[in-house]
């Protein structure tokens, strides 16, 4: 019987600590990761069908994608790079969990295979090292 009873309150004891630590997680959760989302789609939209086999002055178009997910509104700066010419800059404001996408069309200028169109993203302020970037490797014809 008086086993029983002991055995009685350690459970007691066990729900009452488990219903106290429900209860802080749910008041204090863990900070989210921030990040934000960078990507190139195809001209449709979907991961696919990039234009990578062109020839010289032949348009191509990608599309620029950019979601916020840092918590905060963001200032970035979007670069895109051919041969180290620059064929876009621009500046965008996103607050949280928004996206941006940016119809990129573009028209290599010289011949040559294996050239990278470089993409640069910057979070702002800092405009020397970029956040992220991403590569699309074409041919010119």
């Amino acid at each position: 019987m008086k086993i029983d009873k002991i055995v009685s309150y350690l459970l007691l004891i066990a729900v009452v600590v488990g219903v106290a630590a429900v209860v802080y997680i749910t008041i204090n959760p863990s900070p989210s990761e921030t990040f934000t989302e960078f990507y190139i789609v195809g001209p449709e939209g979907k991961a696919g069908n990039y234009p990578t086999n062109l020839t010289v002055d032949e348009e191509g178009t990608v599309i620029i994608g950019v979601v916020n997910h840092e918590g905060n509104t963001a200032n970035y700066e979007v670069v895109v790079q051919l041969n180290n010419v620059t064929l876009k800059n621009e500046t965008i404001k996103l607050a949280n969990k928004e996206e941006k996408r940016i119809p990129f069309t573009f028209n290599p200028y010289q011949s040559g295979n294996d050239q990278k169109i470089k993409f640069f993203l910057y979070k702002l302020p800092d405009n020397q090292q970029p956040y992220r970037s991403l590569d699309l490797m074409i041919n010119v014809n």
